[in-house]
């Protein structure tokens, strides 16, 4: 019995361990690389120090949003606050923030993007901020920006 509870125990930890690995991008230009050889869009989530933390522990820590996102975006986390990131970076952070017309701290933009000529260009698809009616309903709302159909 001891030796099942336990063999039960390490495949739980392992399951949880592993579930809060998600790969967030920092880099516009590798997310954008990535997300047109795996043909995902792109999510981008514009946050700064300071800001509510309750997008990031009820929908972005949840086992729930890591199986949906592994499946469907290149995870992109612009930190407009960092002052570890160099002032250029920085600074083109707030032009994407501007770009996306993005208002509130933490906010959600899905977009494609693509590089051509040395020129970064964005399409669009949507915005999406917090609410709190759980990880489901964020995750439903997403779908409905993403897969317009």
């Amino acid at each position: 019995m001891t030796r099942k509870l336990l063999i039960l125990l390490f495949f739980l930890v392992t399951i949880l361990a592993s579930s809060q690995n998600l790969e967030w991008k920092t880099n516009m230009t590798d997310a954008i690389t990535a997300s047109n050889e795996q043909r995902k869009p792109l999510l981008i989530l514009f946050t700064a120090t300071g800001a509510s933390e309750a997008l990031q522990n009820e929908v972005f820590k949840t086992p729930d949003f890591e199986k949906w996102s592994r499946k469907n975006v290149i995870l992109v986390k612009l930190d407009l606050s960092d002052s570890n990131i160099e002032s250029e970076v920085r600074e083109q952070n707030i032009r994407l923030k501007n770009a996306f017309g993005v208002e509130n701290i933490p906010e959600v933009c899905f977009a494609s993007g693509s590089i051509r000529k040395g020129k970064t260009s964005f399409n669009t698809l949507g915005k999406l901020s917090y609410n709190s009616n759980g990880v489901k309903a964020w995750i439903a709302d997403s779908n409905l920006i993403i897969n317009p159909e």
